[in-house]
This record gives structure tokens, C-alpha cells and sequence, in this order.
């Protein structure tokens, strides 16, 4: 090649590179990322980083120790490696060979550090450039891996693999996808299981590593190695490695659902061998056979045959259920903490919840859904996410809190969750003597590991718990005081899994169980111990939700608990007392706005809403909150209803704007979405709860423009914010309309971009189907108000609509609510559907058959029943299932005025046929005689 690098640039970029991962000298490692910012607008940057990242020594000219020389070629592979992901488009070709041959290089290192940042720039080139970018990539890489010339060094063999592995990691569809004809995966695959027999454990386990992520996966070259697979999972379950034998497991667990029949002829020998693993040293080997009961007890069919070994299995799950002597370590003692600030690193973050679909088909309820943001990338082109092998100081603190841990004890304890629900009361009698002897056990460890087991069957064996219960019950309740905060804590659990049975009780048994659990809970609410505090809130928020209007009588002294918690409770546990003020609200609903519960709590939202600020990420679930407590108040709400809709009008112009500074200025970081969707669903919220006139003057009064900030949330990227901005374009329909009539203009054409089925079909994920959803129903709420306004748009909407309705791989409530859409469309505007009326009439009369009645699904079938006026002829194919399901129209639950005008249409559409068919009654001879007996009787046909 003709490039050749200047020494002088070479020395310079050295210097820096070292400075930037040098924490010695804080001005020199600022300077240092100045100038590397500065150089990543050289065209040979790339050039000089692959130079300097594949020279084992310093070149010509460079004096510095081994030491510093290994900082200059780790920085230079951590910034080649962002320097792939964020700017691939732009590197030169040239630019890239020297990557290619620098790579190579890399993994056959001595250092395991270099190889693993050979791995990450290989990972970042085919991730963005795929197989065809690279094509000599993977042959070398087998090659070195398999040693197949029979003299390559250790080191690179398990540099070659951990490449692969991290490649089979992070792209693994790159495998799956044709190239040439070819899915490489069937040509890799056999490579990999060949590697396994490898006299090396890292390859051994790092070729298992990414088999795995192959394994959940029904591929054809699964399919066809599966047995060769098999075979060498069972040749390696007795591994020295236990870092193969944790692979092992992980396979066995895939092929649950994968392939199980290859399991069910071993399953006695995988019981044997899975229980050895778990009852092992290696807890993260423990853990991992340990998801084998968990994934078999949640399998349709394999679960059975784990029946003749449950009393072998058990026992090894409650022995595993005790805190093992590192997590007491973790604990720490007895802590009397309630008066200790939380350290911002402790306060787990908290997510937005996505309101789901706004229609008949969903019932508006809320799901939990983590959202997941982009990884935020700064300017220096150093600071990035850390791969393995890179250096984070600030995750290395050793500071890991058990409770947030997926452990052993956490994964038996659901597995015999799972246990219960499949195989209910011999669980019950296989834990019993467990429970006889350790509920009451003198140390501490064994007693909550008993109530953790008696929680955990809680949901599969409460019918052979309940006659023990009203022995049980005191003991627990007792339990509340022990002095380990520990036991106190899983206590609040187990008694929150059993409060339904108390609830269910009547007279002197509900007082003498429910009430003193109830107590208890809430006395917990304020223990002297932060975690106890927590547990007793999240307990009393299952309480919440299962006892619903059997709280009503207990409400005030419930309030009165909370108002106490609000004064108290430090930063992290607001989030928990947030969900059950929420909780609350949602199952007791209008009450909470009688003047007594009302007056005591809202002061104390209040004031906790004070001093939260815009930025904080407490906002969520605060906001989430409000929205609950808006709805349950209604109209009492109103007082409290402008400075908090005038806020979250801020946060979203604020988000917007953080927003378009991230897009056109690579220095600003993205803000997070969750303030946006939080903000739009308490709007929507307040705007419903509020009604027409209170709404109308929030709106007109908003801070920033309100319509004009809705259109954008409209146009989000992420499917989260669209999702809210649709819900509220649809309340605002209903109870604001004449505000929003004048932006219709440029509403509904965004409203219709949405409507892409393509872009809908190309959302693998199916993340963005709750904002389908609620585009579809908004817009049938527009209709509802515009009524013939909506002609311009009626192509278009039509167009979209049965594209949605009609696709079979469209999920169902969306077609549902496009059909609900289409329907309603037809109310003002029937004779121009009418014309496309044949395209659309057996896909909307069979949807129509599955939802509920209620006033949205009268209204789209009147509107369906009037296009149908405008065009008889067109539904001849499918006109006995449109009598059948006038017929079968359940009308009994809807308004009477609604009731009349329906029954109007569905007579004067019958009319219309009767007028033209001389058969009509031979006609109606063809349904079944239920059915023409009730439409002849209602409609007098």
C-alpha cells in the first residue's frame, strides 16, 4: 500500500492517546481529548490508529515504557472501535483495509486486553457493514480458531474465538440471512460445535457461548446439527471447565423450547446432572441448571415429565433458597437506616409506563415495558459504552446490592413459583416438612428462606395452603417484627401473596385476619429500615390491587399511613410509595375525592410535586401517579389541575427542544423520552378527568403552543412518545375539540403517514403497534366531531385502513381498531366508501363479530350499515353474514338514543334488501332458525 505513516503524527497521536486514559493528570487527559477530537477530521486517521493498534512494538522514534506503550494501543482500539460505529459511513475504503489487516493482527496478541479490542472493532465492522463487507473475516477466523494449520499460538486461538463469539453476540442475524446463496450459519455452525472438542477451555467455552445464541433460534442449520449438538453437550456436561459446563446448562435450557423431544428421552439423566451443577461452588453455574426447572415448568408440555422427580428436585431448590454466606456479606448487619440519605447511584431508575391502546379492544389499561434509550455518545470520540476488555473506573466499585441481582436463590424461588402453578399440592407436601422445621428456626437465614418457599407457592397451592392459613397467619404477622430486617422484608412479600385469601374472608374471620395483615403492612410502610419500608410499600400495593372495594371502609387510616411515608421516606422509596397511591386510585377510584382523603393527600403530592425538579428522573413515576390520582378525583381535580398542566406542557417544549439540539449538534446528548411520555399521558389524563369547559381553558391558557407541540410528539421517532401523543389527540377530539378543528389541516396528514402499512410490517420488534393502535383510534374519535370535514381525507383513509384490516399479519386489536376507524368514517361520508365497499365488507363483519358491544362498536357499525345503504349490490358474497350478525347485535348495554338510531339503520338497510330481492324470505331460510327468528322479530322483516 502506498500510505505510509509520518513519524512525526505518529509520535503526536501517541502522546495523546496515552494522555487520554492516563487519570494521573486531569488537565493532560482534558487536552488530550481536545486533540483527539480535533484529529478525527483527518482523512488517515483511522490509518494511524490501525498502525499503532497492531504494533506489538513502539515504532521508531517513540520512547516510552511497555506500560504507557499498552495504554497508546488500547485507547487507539477504543477509538477505532468508535470511530467504526459512529462514523462508518464516512471512512475511506483505504482506510478500512488497514482495519482489516490491523484486526487479524490484534487477536493473535499476548496481551488478552489487545485481543479483546481486536474483537470489538470486528463485532463494530460487521455489525455495520455485515458479512459482505468483510467476506475473509470468518474463514480466518475459523481457521485460527480450529487450528488448522496446526502452529497457531494459544493466544490467538482464543482470540479468534472470543471474536466470533462477540460477532455471534451482537449480529447474530448476519448468520441467518443469505449471502451469495449461502446462509453462513450452515457452514459455521459445524465449525463451532467441531471447536468445542478443542483442548482449550476458553475456546471450548467460548464456541458454546455462541452456539447459544443460535440455539432459541429454529434455524435450518440447527435443524440439521442439532444431534451432533446434542451429542457433544453430553460429552461436555462432565467438563473440567466450569465455564463450559455453565454453556452446558445454557443449551439445555434453549432446547426447552427449541427442541424439546430431544430433551424428553434424557430427561432422568439432565434431572441427575442439572441437580449436581446446582448444588456445585460456582454459583453462576448453580444458576444457570437452575433455569432448567424454570424454563421446563413454564413449557406447555416437557413439564410433565419433571413429576417422578420433584422429590429429588425440591429439596435442592429450598436448599438453594437460603442466603448463601457472600449475599449476607453484601447485607450487611442489622441496620436501624431510615433516617440515612440514598445515594444517587442507589435510586434504581424508574420507566415510563406505555398507555395501551385507547379502544374497545384494549380497555386502556397500563403495562410495565422498559424502554430502552440509545447509548449516549459524547464528543471526544473516547467516551463510549465499555465492551469486555475496556476500562470503566465508575463501574468498578464493588458496590453490588444483592437485592437487584438476579441470584440463585431468586432464580429457585421462581422455579418453585413455576413448580406450584404445574404441579399444585404434591409442592405443597414436598415443602411442608421444610416448613414444619424451619419457619421457626433460631437463625435467621433458614426462617426467611421458609417464608420465601411458603410465599413462593403462594399462587399454585393456595387451595392446600388456606386450611393451614388461619394457624400461619399470626405467626407472619408476628414475623413483621424480628429483628433481621431481612426476614421483615421477604415477611411483607409473603403476606402480600396471601392477602387475597384475606380479602375473600367475611365478618369475625376478616377481622381477625384481614384486618391485623392490613395493619401490619402499613406499620411496615415506616420500619426503621429503608428495605423494609420498601417491601411493606410494594406488599400493600398487591393488597391494593386484589382487595380493590374492600379497602373502601379502610381508607382514611390508609391515607393517613401515606401522608406519614411522604414526610419520611427518602428519595428511593418514593417510587414505591407512588405505585401504591396509584394503586389506590385506580381500585377505589371516585372516593379518593371525598373532601377527607382528598384534603390529606393531595397536600402531600403536592408537596413532594414541588420539590422534584423537570430534570429528575422521579418524574416518571410522580407524573405516572398524578395521572392515576387525576382520573379517580374527576372534576375535584380541578384546583390542583393548572400548574401541573402547565408544567408538563414545559417538560414536553423543554424535551422537544433538547431534542432538535441533539439532532443538529453532535455536542448535546438526546434527552430522555420517558419525560415526554410521561408528560402527554398526565395531559391526557387531566384533560379526561377534567371535561370540556376546565379543559378548554387549560389548553387556551397553555404556556407554549399546545396543538403545535402535540403535532410534533406526533412525528416522534421513538414509538413510546407517538403512542401518548395519540392517546391525547384522541381525548383532545372528545373533549376539545373546537380548539384542536383548526390544526386539522396538518394533523390528520401526519395522523395518515403513520398509517404506512409497510412501516408497520417492517417493525420486527412489534414495539410500535400500541401507537398504530392509538393513530387508528384517534382518528375514529376525530370523525366522531368533523363528521363530513373529513371527505379531503377520505382516499387516504380508506386506502390505509383496509390495507391495515385486511393484512393477516397484522396483530388483531389493530385491525380491530382500523376497522372501529373505518367504520366510524362512514357515519358523514358513506357514499364515498361505498364504491370500495366490496374490498373491505368480510374482513370488517368478521372483526366486528369479536369485540365487545359498547358505543364505539355501535358507531362503527352504523357507519358500516349506511355505506352499505349507498352500495347493496356489493356485499352479495357476504350478505347471510351480515343478517347473521344484525341478528346476533348485542345492544342491551348501550344508551337508548344510541340504541334507537341503530336499530333504525340496521331496519332501513333490511328494508332496502326486502325492496330488492324477490327471495327475500327464502333468503333469511338460510340461517340458522335462532338467528332469523330474531331478526324477523326485531326488525319485522
Amino acid at each position: 500500500m502506498s500510505w505510509q505513516p509520518s513519524p512525526d503524527s505518529v509520535r503526536q497521536l501517541a502522546a495523546c492517546l496515552k494522555d487520554s486514559l492516563s487519570g494521573l493528570d486531569k488537565n493532560a487527559q482534558k487536552n488530550a481529548e481536545v486533540m483527539l477530537q480535533q484529529a478525527k477530521n483527518s482523512p488517515d486517521i483511522n490509518n494511524y490508529l490501525a498502525y499503532l493498534f497492531s504494533s506489538t512494538q513502539p515504532p521508531e522514534g517513540l520512547d516510552c515504557s511497555e506500560t504507557d506503550y499498552h495504554l497508546v494501543r488500547s485507547a487507539a482500539g477504543i477509538m477505532l472501535k468508535n470511530n467504526v460505529k459512529n462514523e462508518w459511513k464516512t471512512i475511506p475504503e483505504e482506510s478500512l483495509k488497514f482495519v482489516r489487516m490491523a484486526v487479524p493482527m490484534g487477536l493473535q496478541d499476548k496481551n488478552i486486553q489487545i485481543r479483546n479490542y481486536a474483537g470489538n472493532i470486528a463485532t463494530e465492522v460487521i455489525r455495520r457493514g455485515g458479512l459482505l463487507t468483510w467476506p475473509d473475516l470468518l474463514p480466518q477466523l475459523i481457521d485460527m480458531f480450529g487450528n488448522t494449520s496446526g502452529n497457531v499460538s494459544n493466544e490467538a486461538q482464543e482470540g479468534a474465538m472470543s471474536a466470533m463469539t462477540k460477532i455471534c453476540e451482537d449480529s447474530p442475524r448476519v448468520f441467518i440471512r443469505e449471502v451469495n446463496g449461502q446462509r453462513p450459519l450452515n457452514h459455521v455452525l459445524p465449525q463451532l460445535i467441531a471447536a468445542t472438542k478443542s483442548p482449550l477451555a476458553k475456546v471450548r467455552a467460548g464456541a458454546l457461548t455462541a452456539i447459544n445464541n443460535f440455539t432459541p433460534r429454529a434455524s435450518q442449520a440447527m435443524l440439521n446439527s442439532i444431534d451432533d449438538l446434542l451429542q457433544q453437550l453430553f460429552v461436555l456436561s462432565s467438563d473440567s471447565s466450569p465455564d463450559v459446563r455453565r454453556q452446558v446448562c445454557r443449551a439445555f435450557v434453549h432446547l426447552v423450547e427449541t427442541r424439546p423431544d430431544k430433551l424428553q428421552p434424557h430427561i432422568g439423566g439432565l434431572v441427575d446432572y442439572l441437580i449436581s451443577q446446582q448444588k456445585g461452588d460456582d454459583e453462576d453455574l448453580a444458576r444457570e441448571a437452575a433455569e432448567f426447572w424454570l424454563a421446563v415448568g413454564e413449557h406447555d408440555d416437557l413439564w410433565q415429565g419433571l413429576q417422578p422427580y420433584l422429590n429429588k428436585i425440591i429439596p435442592v431448590l429450598l436448599e438453594c433458597m437460603v442466603y448463601s454466606g457472600e449475599d449476607i456479606a453484601l447485607l450487611g448487619g442489622a441496620s436501624d437506616d431510615e433516617d440515612e440519605d440514598d445515594k444517587e447511584q442507589d435510586i434504581k431508575p424508574a420507566f415510563a409506563k406505555k398507555n395501551l391502546n385507547r379502544t374497545t379492544t384494549a380497555n386502556g389499561n397500563s403495562a410495565n415495558q422498559n424502554e430502552s434509550g440509545d447509548a449516549q455518545v459524547k464528543n471526544t470520540g473516547m467516551d463510549d459504552d465499555p465492551e469486555e476488555g475496556e476500562i470503566d473506573d465508575e463501574l468498578d466499585d464493588g458496590d453490588e446490592n444483592p437485592d437487584e441481582r438476579w441470584t440463585l436463590r431468586k432464580c429457585s424461588a421462581a422455579a418453585l413459583d413455576v413448580f406450584a402453578k404445574d404441579f399444585r399440592n404434591p409442592v405443597f407436601e414436598a415443602i411442608f416438612p421444610y416448613l414444619s422445621q424451619n419457619l421457626k428456626h433460631d437463625e435467621w437465614p433458614h426462617r426467611e428462606a421458609a417464608v420465601l418457599a411458603l410465599g413462593a407457592v403462594a399462587e399454585g397451592c393456595m387451595d392446600v395452603v388456606a386450611p393451614h392459613l388461619p394457624q400461619l397467619m399470626p405467626y407472619l404477622i408476628s414475623l413483621l417484627e424480628d429483628p433481621e430486617p431481612v426476614v421483615r422484608q421477604i415477611t411483607c412479600w409473603t403476606l402480600g401473596r396471601y392477602s387475597e385469601w384475606a380479602t375473600e374472608l367475611s365478618g369475625g374471620q376478616k377481622e381477625q385476619y384481614f384486618v391485623p395483615l392490613m395493619d401490619g403492612i402499613l406499620r411496615k410502610m415506616l420500619d426503621r429500615n429503608k428495605k423494609v419500608q420498601a417491601a411493606g410499600a410494594s406488599a400493600f400495593a398487591n393488597i391494593e390491587y386484589k382487595a380493590g372495594s374492600h379497602l373502601e371502609p379502610y381508607c382514611g387510616p390508609i391515607i393517613q399511613q401515606f401522608v406519614r411515608c411522604f414526610a419520611k421516606y427518602k428519595d428511593k422509596n418514593m417510587y414505591v410509595l407512588y405505585d401504591c397511591v396509584q394503586t389506590l386510585a385506580e381500585r377505589t377510584g371516585s372516593l379518593l375525592a371525598t373532601p377527607e382523603l382528598k384534603d390529606q393527600l393531595m397536600p402531600a403530592l403536592n408537596e413532594r410535586y414541588n420539590i422534584v425538579s423537570d430534570q429528575s428522573r422521579e418524574v416518571f413515576p410522580l407524573l405516572e401517579c398524578l395521572s392515576y390520582v387525576a382520573l379517580a378525583l374527576g372534576p375535584s381535580f380541578a384546583p390542583y389541575a393548572p400548574p401541573i398542566f402547565a408544567r408538563c406542557i414545559n417538560i414536553v417544549h423543554m424535551n422537544l427542544e433538547q431534542s432538535l439540539a441533539a439532532v443538529s449538534n453532535i455536542g448535546f446528548d438526546s434527552p430522555d423520552k420517558d419525560f415526554l411520555v410521561t408528560s402527554l399521558d398526565l395531559l391526557s389524563a387531566i384533560i379526561q378527568a377534567l371535561g370540556e369547559e376546565p379543559s378548554t381553558e387549560l389548553v387556551k391558557n397553555s404556556p407554549q403552543p399546545f396543538f403545535e407541540l402535540l403535532t410534533f410528539c406526533m412525528e416522534d421517532p421513538t414509538d413510546e412518545v407517538r403512542q401518548s401523543a395519540y392517546a391525547l389527540l384522541g381525548d383532545c377530539a372528545n373533549f376539545v375539540y373546537h380548539l384542536m378543528q383548526p390544526h386539522l389541516d396538518t394533523i390528520i396528514p401526519i395522523a395518515l403517514k403513520q398509517l404506512d402499512l409497510d412501516s408497520m410490517l417492517d417493525d420486527e420488534v412489534g414495539d410500535g403497534f400500541g401507537a398504530y393502535n392509538n393513530t387508528c383510534w384517534s382518528i375514529g374519535e376525530i370523525t366522531m366531531q368533523h363528521g363530513k370535514g373529513m371527505a379531503q381525507w377520505v382516499p387516504g383513509l380508506l386506502k390505509h385502513l383496509v390495507e391495515i384490516m385486511c393484512n393477516p399479519r397484522v396483530p388483531k386489536s389493530l385491525a380491530e381498531n382500523s376497522a372501529i376507524a373505518l367504520g366510524r368514517l362512514g357515519l358523514e361520508n358513506s357514499e364515498l366508501l361505498a364504491p370500495a365497499l366490496p374490498t373491505f365488507a368480510e374482513d370488517f363483519i368478521t372483526l366486528m363479530r369479536k369485540i365487545d358491544s359498547t358505543d364505539e362498536k355501535a358507531s362503527a357499525f352504523k357507519g358500516f350499515s349506511m355505506v352499505i345503504a349507498q352500495n347493496p349490490q356489493a356485499i352479495e358474497k357476504v350478505l347471510l353474514d351480515y343478517f347473521v350478525a344484525l341478528a346476533q347485535y348485542d345492544e342491551s348495554e348501550l344508551p337508548d338514543t344510541m340504541k334507537q338510531e341503530l336499530h333504525d339503520v340496521f331496519q332501513h338497510v333490511l328494508n332496502v334488501y326486502k325492496q330488492m330481492m324477490p327471495q327475500f324470505n327464502e333468503f333469511l331460510g338460510q340461517m340458522r332458525p335462532q338467528d332469523r327468528q330474531t331478526l324477523t322479530a326485531k326488525y319485522a322483516v
